[in-house]
């Protein structure tokens, strides 16, 4: 283990007050306990951290006594989220791998539950990926060696188990152990080496970057929400196109985006489809939610196929099954967002029909500035520079200028407020009220029979 006297690049300062606290909070009780993976990883690179993950000697429960606000989740990898105000931070126990007497174990106790003729004996081990260990045992469990360096923020260290901070100074990213056994374990992690690669700057290490083409294939077994996870990452970063780029240079495109990649087959479309991804780029600004992010890649692709679309193409093109498939089974688009997206492109064209919509009366207004794809395709076409500026500035101000009743109609459909309606409640008079007294057939007898 190296330890080095060394402050990350940025001021301590930016370090959250938070997670500074907690990490206090466990040391004082006597656990061991640091800043680690991404955090530490960012502040060495001049890069501000969104996350910070906190690793510790203390098991959950004890952290959960220690620590206010903290709650214990998972099962499978029980860890504890501690809440501060609008912040959370996750606080792990040293993890450790299977020795190979406990991997046996483990499969014999499998072979067992299976077998319902014998009585399962009691577990030995925990389950899942709970079995607790040291922090040099934590470090050499973890997938890259930037990801792996733990951070004190009391003694002012940095702990390197596994050379990550010579691969910092190197700007090589290198995984830990044997790249082709760790990547057929996980095969999501040959997306997040191409982000993490690309986010700090990095060059592949030789050996992962051979690794990584060889099974680019496993990327079939990932489960779709954690690819979808790893494509959001992706468009989050500043250069998204290089990343795109090298995905499909290392043929990993083939298995996770195959529409892009037999798109980028032909050269003259590629070429095309990264002008307008570049172009398009402020759909995706820093607050940008999924539906951009999604919207800016399919915009991107739409815009590549059909240079100059009309009314009908685009109505065609949003309903076509193909663009569903892209949307459902390659990027793991939710219901919202698919429609979202959808009903964006089907707007576009009818933006240029302005003229059209100022004789419309105001509840057929209101009807198409309501649309949940409206405002995706203002963005669109303001981006695409579709239309001239008097017909985008008259729709900047009307969307504007009904803002807040589709505020308020935005509360309504989340529940959050019961609709404006007037109370007719007082206003109605009873049955009996209203109907004059119903005679009896018999004896013409008004009130009920004795």
């Amino acid at each position: 283990m190296e330890v080095i006297k060394q402050r990350p690049h940025l001021h301590k300062d930016w370090i959250d007050p938070h997670a500074y606290g907690i990490v206090k909070a466990l040391q004082k009780a006597n656990f061991t306990t640091y800043l680690v993976g991404g955090c530490v990883r960012d502040l060495l690179l001049n890069i501000h951290p969104k996350d910070y993950d906190i690793a510790t000697k203390a098991h959950p429960p004890q952290v959960k006594r220690l620590i206010y606000m903290s709650f214990i989740i998972g099962k499978r990898f029980r860890l504890v989220l501690v809440k501060r105000d609008e912040q959370q931070f996750e606080v792990a126990t040293f993890r450790r791998d299977l020795t190979e007497d406990e991997v046996a174990e483990r499969a014999a106790a499998v072979e067992v539950a299976e077998d319902e003729t014998i009585e399962a004996p009691a577990p030995t081990l925990p389950t899942g990926d709970n079995i607790f260990g040291e922090p040099e045992e934590d470090a050499k469990r973890r997938d890259f060696t930037i990801n792996a360096l733990f951070y004190d923020p009391i003694a002012d260290q940095i702990l390197d188990y596994v050379g990550g901070m010579d691969d910092i100074q190197k700007r090589v990213l290198r995984m830990i152990g044997d790249p082709n056994k760790r990547l057929i374990e996980d095969p999501i992690r040959i997306l997040r080496g191409l982000r993490f690669a690309h986010k700090a700057g990095f060059s592949l290490d030789p050996e992962l970057r051979e690794a990584m083409q060889t099974h680019a294939s496993s990327l079939i077994k990932s489960v779709l929400p954690r690819k979808r996870e790893e494509i959001l990452k992706i468009l989050r970063l500043e250069r998204p196109d290089l990343a795109l780029i090298e995905a499909y240079d290392l043929g990993l495109l083939e298995f996770v985006l195959p529409t892009l990649h037999t798109l980028f087959a032909d050269v003259a479309k590629k070429e095309l489809f990264f002008a307008n991804f570049r172009a398009f780029h402020r759909l995706a600004d820093n607050s940008a939610g999924t539906v951009n992010l999604f919207g800016w890649l399919l915009f991107s692709y739409f815009r590549t196929i059909i240079e100059e679309p009309t009314h009908e193409q685009s109505d065609q093109l949003a309903q076509d099954e193909d663009i569903r498939r892209i949307m459902r089974e390659e990027l793991g688009m939710f219901n919202h967002e698919q429609s979202a997206v959808s009903r964006a492109l089907e707007i576009i064209p009818y933006l240029g029909r302005w003229l059209d919509f100022k004789r419309r009366g105001p509840r057929r207004q209101f009807a198409m500035l309501k649309n949940e794809g409206f405002p995706l395709a203002l963005q669109m076409a303001e981006v695409d520079y579709i239309f001239g500026a008097e017909v985008l500035q008259f729709w900047r101000e009307a969307f504007s200028a009904a803002r807040e009743e589709l505020a308020q109609l935005g509360e309504e459909r989340s529940g959050r407020i019961r609709p404006n309606r007037p109370n007719r409640s007082n206003n109605r008079r009873r049955r009996n009220d209203r109907r004059p007294p119903r005679k009896d057939k018999a004896n013409n007898d008004v009130g009920p029979a004795e």
